[in-house]
């Protein structure tokens, strides 16, 4: 009987789907069976590769990776479904979570985290990337009468991140006035002036 485990990756950029590609090809029992630019050409071809594992990218162009769980699992419902990113987003964490993704990992995971992280999902755990488990945990932690909304919450974490504003408007799809919008009502709620005291009164009241 045939053990070997069966994986598909799904990953727009092209460098990163060889890199992986050529990684998992050469770890002992694993074998890619096909990689894809799009979950649209992925998903044409889900009954010929019959994979095990799917490595897939949550933010493809054309249909995402979260939109394309829904059809991957109704046409492979025994497959798991690693998802990669570059994003700790704790809003798309949870919208790959609640859809049935089996694991979540940044892509600069590295390649033992990966091939750990197949093993465990098919030994029926869920892996993530140790940064992504703090995001999580935290999320459990935050104070649940925090006045900032969804949104300010999400660019208040990528501000004390590190962020600029305008790296933060490209990685959440809206422009940078509205950025500066959300920021503008942040400091209101919190009544503060500045970045630094925007974080410092965000952590101690557990808003983030």
């Amino acid at each position: 009987m045939d053990n070997t485990i069966r994986i598909v990756l799904v990953e727009d950029d092209e460098t990163i789907r060889n890199g992986y590609a050529y990684l998992l090809n050469n770890q002992e029992g694993f074998k890619v069976v096909n990689t894809y630019s799009s979950a649209e050409s992925a998903i044409k071809n889900i009954s010929a590769d019959a994979a095990d594992i799917f490595l897939l990218d949550i933010s493809l162009t054309g249909i995402t990776g979260i939109e394309a769980m829904d059809e991957i699992k109704e046409k492979a419902p025994k497959a798991h479904i690693i998802m990669l990113t570059v994003y700790e987003d704790a809003d798309m964490i949870f919208k790959a979570l609640s859809k049935g993704a089996s694991g979540y990992l940044t892509k600069n995971s590295p390649t033992k985290k990966t091939v750990d992280a197949i093993k465990e999902v098919l030994a029926g755990g869920g892996p993530m990337s140790p940064n992504v488990a703090r995001l999580v945990i935290g999320s459990f932690q935050k104070n649940k009468n925090s006045p900032l909304s969804k949104r300010e919450t999400e660019i208040l974490e990528q501000i004390a991140s590190g962020k600029s504003g305008t790296k933060i408007a490209k990685e959440l799809f809206i422009d940078a006035e509205t950025v500066k919008s959300h920021i503008k009502n942040i400091y209101a709620k919190l009544n503060v002036n500045s970045k630094a005291d925007a974080i410092k009164a965000a952590r101690e009241n557990k808003l983030i």
